[in-house]
């Protein structure tokens, strides 16, 4: 359930959700947009993965010693 924007997805076997995790003009700012929770499994078993993809260079800043 995505919280901020009043929106519950129903899950399908095979489907998954992407969202950016930042704002592409100020990627030290989060998006309170993507604030989301897990509902309660009323039936059946949830099974869950994370993945985590750089939209841009990181390896350049972390390079030169941006760590935050």
């Amino acid at each position: 359930r995505f919280t901020d924007l009043g929106i519950t997805v129903t899950p399908k076997r095979g489907r998954g959700i992407l969202w950016p995790s930042v704002q592409t003009n100020d990627l030290n700012a989060g998006d309170m947009r993507t604030h989301h929770e897990a509902l309660p499994v009323t039936k059946g078993v949830k099974y869950a993965a994370n993945a985590w993809v750089h939209q841009f260079d990181f390896m350049g800043p972390y390079a030169s010693g941006c760590t935050g």
